[in-house]
């Protein structure tokens, strides 16, 4: 294969080998981790009426999360690899703007990741783990959706590294 690096929307992608790939989906798998325990935590100390709609979607996002870390883990099973069960640090704040921002940036982190692994994916010739990668990688975008909505922005250009603005 002469061209091994595919992009995506001008987002290079670096070739993996499987055991690199192992690796970067255990990454995944700690981030979906961490945004099992985020929106658990933050669903249920978000305060004032304004968060309420977005308390309830964040319960959702949790449920959703949890089906994301058993794909992933199953994906990394299937490649011969152990999955992790370390989550990444969770931000722990009292200021509800805050906590939605927090998770809206690893929201922009885990959209980012997952379209470079849907083409490190296919690079390996992985491609129904790919299409599995892809129907997360719709979850999370809707949820990148529902956070900025809560926060009153427009969803940051992943793609640009962009970041959330008032």
């Amino acid at each position: 294969m002469a061209h091994r690096t595919a992009t995506l929307a001008n987002t290079p992608t670096e070739p993996v080998t499987r055991e690199e790939l192992i690796e970067k989906l255990n990454e995944d798998l700690a981030r979906e981790y961490q945004a099992i325990i985020a929106y658990i935590a933050y669903s249920q100390v978000l305060k004032g009426a304004a968060y309420m709609n977005i308390a309830s979607q964040l319960e959702q996002h949790a449920s959703q999360e949890l089906q994301h870390a058993i794909t992933i883990a199953r994906q990394i099973d299937y490649l011969g690899g152990t999955p992790t069960v370390q989550p990444k640090p969770v931000k722990v704040t009292g200021d509800n703007d805050e906590m939605l921002r927090a998770d809206l940036g690893n929201e922009n982190e885990t959209v980012r990741n997952y379209r470079g692994r849907v083409r490190q994916c296919e690079a390996l010739g992985e491609f129904a783990m790919a299409e599995q990668i892809r129907d997360i990688l719709v979850n999370e975008q809707d949820h990148q959706i529902d956070l900025a909505a809560a926060l009153g922005i427009d969803v940051p250009d992943v793609n640009s590294g962009g970041n959330a603005s008032r």
